[in-house]
C-alpha cells in the first residue's frame, strides 16, 4: 500500500474518516497542524480523528534511487562488509572461549591431581601409615608406639637413685656377656673366605606403602635373627617384615624409634630429638615418661645419628657439624669428643668388643676411632660422593658392614674389602647381620629387603 505524500509503503499508516484515505502518520500530522483539514477534500480534520491501521511490516522496497546497477553493487558491498564483520566478531569469541576452556581444563586435571594425593594420604593415614611429627617433637618411643601417641617431653621425673642402680646392675651384666662372648671367635662364625662368595639369595620388593618412598632402618630381633623389622618415616609398627622403623627389643616386647637403642633393662630407653632440636631424653617405655632431658649447649646444630655401647652406660651421638659425642648415661654428661669428619655425621656403630667405634660422614669417609685411647686409629676414603647411611658391626666383632651408595663388608682389624654388592636401586639404608654373620640383609630407599647368604 503506498499513501499520498510520500509514495512509499507507511511505517505508522493512518485513515482520515473524513476522505477515507491512508496517510503516513507522520506526514499527515504535519498537514493537520498547518492547514487544519483533509488534504483531499479540504474539510475540516484533527489529529484525534485519525485511525490508525495495524499492519505486518513487509520488507522495504528499495527507494527508486537504489535500482541503478552502481547503487546495487554498492548495497551488495555494504552487505558483503557487514558479513564479514560479523564473521571476525564471530571468531574472535570463539577463540576466546577456547581460551577460556581450556584454562578451566587445566584447573580440572590440576584439581583431580590433587584430590587423588590427598586421597592417597588420607588412605594412608586410616591405614594407620601417616603421622609426621612437628619439627620439635620427641621420636616416638617404645610406648608411644603401643598407645600410638607420640612421647611428651616436657615433664621431667628425675634420674632416681633406684633407676641409676638398674642401670648398674643390667650393664654389668651387659660388661660380663660381652667379655665372655668375646674371649674366643665363635666356631659358627662364617670365614671371611666363604663371606667373599655371598650372593643376593632373597629380595622382598614394594614393602610400605608408596606415598613416603624408602626403607629408612632396619634391625634383628637379637634372640632370632631370622625374624627382621624394617622402618619408614612413620610411627606406627605393623609386621615382622613390613613395621615402622624400630630397633626391637622382643624380650620387653617393646620397640624404639630408628635413631635410638634400648637399654634391655625392659624399662628404659633413650631418645633422640629430632635433627631440628638437639637434644635427647631418656624415658620410660612402660610409662612413656620422659626422666630426664639433656641439650647439648656447646653444638650450635642438630643431632643426626646415635647409637649404644654394647654395656649399655654410654652412648655415642653424632651432629650436623662433623662432631661425634661420647654420653655418660648416668651422669647425663659428654664424657669425649671425636673431632675429624668433614660433614655431617650420617652414621655410628659400636663394636661388640666394646674397644672399637665406627662412624660415617658426607665427607665419603669411614673413620675408626679406639675407645681406650680416645683416638682415630683409622681412616677409609670411599669412593667420591659416597653417602655412608648405616654402619653395623657382627656380633662377635670381626665384621663391619657399611650400607650407602652400595654394600659393602671389610674385615675387622686388618680393614680390608671382602664384599661388594649393587643390588639395590637406590641409596641402601640399613644393614645387618644374621647371627654368626651366616646372612646379610639390608633395606634402601628402592623400598626392597635383601638377603645375602651363600
Amino acid at each position: 500500500v503506498t499513501i499520498i505524500f510520500s509514495n512509499e509503503v507507511p511505517e505508522h499508516p493512518c485513515v482520515s474518516p473524513v476522505s477515507n484515505q491512508v496517510f503516513e502518520r507522520r506526514l499527515i500530522e504535519k498537514y493537520i497542524a498547518e492547514n487544519g483539514a483533509d488534504p483531499i477534500n479540504g474539510q475540516p480534520l484533527s489529529e484525534e480523528q485519525l485511525i490508525d491501521i495495524k499492519v505486518s511490516h513487509p520488507i522495504r522496497p528499495k527507494p527508486p534511487s537504489a535500482t541503478s546497477i552502481p547503487a546495487i553493487l554498492k548495497s551488495l558491498q555494504d552487505e558483503w562488509d557487514a558479513v564479514m564483520l560479523h564473521s571476525f566478531t564471530l571468531r574472535q569469541q570463539l577463540q576466546t572461549t577456547r581460551q577460556e576452556l581450556s584454562h578451566a581444563l587445566y584447573q580440572h586435571d590440576a584439581a583431580c591431581r590433587v584430590i587423588a594425593r590427598l586421597t592417597k594420604e588420607v588412605t594412608a593415614a586410616r591405614e594407620g601409615e601417616g603421622y609426621i611429627p612437628s619439627k620439635c617433637s620427641l621420636l616416638t618411643t617404645a610406648s608411644s608406639v603401643v598407645v600410638g601417641e607420640p612421647m611428651e617431653v616436657s615433664e621431667q621425673v628425675g634420674m632416681t637413685p633406684e633407676i641409676i642402680q638398674k642401670l648398674q646392675d643390667k650393664a654389668t651384666v651387659l660388661t660380663t656377656e660381652r667379655k665372655k662372648r668375646g674371649k674366643t671367635v665363635p666356631e659358627e662364625l662364617v670365614r671371611a673366605e666363604d663371606l667373599s662368595k655371598y650372593r643376593q639369595v632373597a629380595s622382598h620388593a614394594g614393602l610400605h606403602s608408596a606415598s613416603v618412598p624408602g626403607i629408612l632402618s632396619l634391625d634383628l630381633c637379637p634372640t632370632d635373627t631370622n625374624k627382621v623389622l624394617t622402618g619408614r618415616k612413620t610411627n606406627t609398627c605393623k609386621r615382622l617384615i613390613n613395621a615402622s622403623g624400630m630397633i626391637f627389643d622382643f624380650k620387653s616386647r617393646y620397640a624404639c624409634s630408628p635413631s635410638f637403642n634400648p637399654i634391655n633393662t625392659h624399662m628404659m630407653t633413650v631418645n633422640v630429638c629430632s635433627h631440628f632440636c638437639g637434644y635427647w631424653a631418656f624415658s620410660d617405655i612402660q610409662t612413656g615418661r620422659v626422666l630426664t632431658k639433656v641439650t647439648d649447649e656447646t653444638a650450635g646444630c642438630a643431632l643426626t645419628c646415635a647409637q649404644f655401647h654394647p654395656d649399655g652406660l654410654i652412648f655415642g651421638t653424632g651432629t650436623g657439624d662433623s662432631q661425634i659425642k661420647i654420653w655418660d648415661l648416668k651422669e647425663r654428661t659428654n664424657v669425649a669428643n671425636f673431632p675429624g669428619h668433614s660433614g655431617p655425621v650420617t652414621a655410628i656403630a659400636f663394636s661388640e668388643n666394646g674397644y672399637y667405634l665406627a662412624t660415617g660422614a658426607q665427607d665419603s669417609s669411614l673413620k675408626l676411632w679406639d675407645l681406650r685411647k680416645l683416638k682415630n686409629f683409622k681412616t677409609i676414603t670411599l669412593d667420591n660422593n659416597y653417602e655412608v647411611k648405616s654402619l653395623v658391626f657382627d656380633q662377635s666383632g670381626t665384621y663391619l658392614a657399611v650400607g650407602g651408595s652400595d654394600i659393602r663388608v671389610y674385615i675387622c682389624k686388618q680393614w680390608s674389602e671382602v664384599l661388594n654388592f649393587t643390588d639395590h636401586t637406590g641409596l641402601v639404608t640399613g644393614v645387618a647381620f644374621g647371627e654368626h654373620a651366616q646372612f646379610l640383609s639390608s633395606t634402601g630407599m628402592d623400598r626392597s629387603l635383601k638377603f645375602y647368604s651363600l
